[in-house]
């Protein structure tokens, strides 16, 4: 098990992209701020796609004008093309995400291509990205289950790393997007993506959709993954699949990791203040829990 734990603070674009409300571009921000403040150096903030597609996106442009930038902090966001690669360049981005869905009929509708397709496109986008002088990250989105085709085979997402391994890289993760993982299929999809693409650093992206994202994080820093994505509040899903809720919350992730001995380098209470903060703003009741049960011992 790995001693120290880094979170990627997802909620600036994942927490906000399948919301009702759309906030405004200095919330997003601010959101950004105060997630910084409480010691995450890691803050996916916005994705690089069409604002028709993805509403609460929209003004990217603009978020990345307005972020506090520090040497100690790296901001990244999601592309999907090369246009979007463009836009996060003219942004003096840090890092890109890039996504390849595990199934067609996911890649589809969250895409508009199919998975080779996505996987000839970012064998173009990643060494581009790098030759930039960005960090690159892919995620495997669907990696444990599709809610179009239903199971997905773990020789699938082990290829699929594998291929894009090969594009160059700087991280790989898989994505739990619906949220169906248990912790025996995060070990086994854990082992056997490592053993497809070697030493490549492995990130988790876990949703909580089903109750289960908390102890499928136990087991992947079990596993001896040292990176997990989390989402402040507990808020998050993906607008193109169906039920895909909650991301698991990052206050809480914190709260627990610091329980177990581990080190993340945040300040949960702070986080947990901005999870309320956040869900003030957006009309809702968090989803995260230590905001309403406070910290313990108190």
């Amino acid at each position: 098990m790995t001693q120290a734990v880094e979170i990627v603070e997802v909620g600036p674009r994942d927490g906000l992209q399948n919301e009702r409300s759309v906030l405004a571009v200095d919330d997003r921000v601010a959101l950004v701020e105060r997630t910084v403040g409480a010691g995450v150096r890691r803050v996916e903030v916005t994705s690089f796609v069409s604002a028709a597609r993805v509403p609460q996106m929209a003004g990217a442009e603009e978020v990345c004008a307005a972020l506090p930038r520090r040497d100690d902090v790296s901001f990244s966001g999601l592309v999907l093309n090369h246009r979007g690669l463009q836009r996060a360049l003219a942004c003096a981005i840090d890092e890109v995400n890039l996504v390849v869905v595990a199934t067609d009929e996911f890649s589809l509708a969250n895409q508009g291509c199919t998975t080779a397709e996505m996987l000839a496109l970012v064998a173009d986008l990643a060494p581009a990205a790098r030759s930039e002088g960005l960090r690159v990250t892919v995620t495997i989105a669907g990696a444990f289950g599709c809610p179009f085709a239903g199971e997905v085979p773990v020789a699938c997402v082990a290829h699929i790393a594998e291929v894009v391994a090969a594009a160059g890289l700087d991280e790989l993760s898989l994505a739990d997007t619906i949220g169906v993982a248990v912790p025996t299929d995060v070990i086994e999809r854990v082992r056997e993506v490592r053993a497809a693409v070697g030493d490549l650093p492995l990130r988790l992206h876990l949703h909580n959709t089903r109750n289960t994202g908390y102890a499928n994080a136990v087991a992947a820093v079990g596993a001896g993954v040292p990176t997990l994505d989390a989402s402040v509040g507990g808020f998050g899903g993906c607008p193109f699949a169906p039920a895909a809720t909650g991301n698991i919350a990052t206050e809480d992730l914190a709260w627990m990791l610091q329980r177990m001995g581990l080190s993340t380098g945040v300040d949960a209470s702070a986080l947990a203040a901005t999870g309320a903060w956040l869900g003030d703003l957006l009309g809702e009741l968090p989803p995260a829990l230590l905001g309403r049960a406070g910290l313990f011992p108190g």
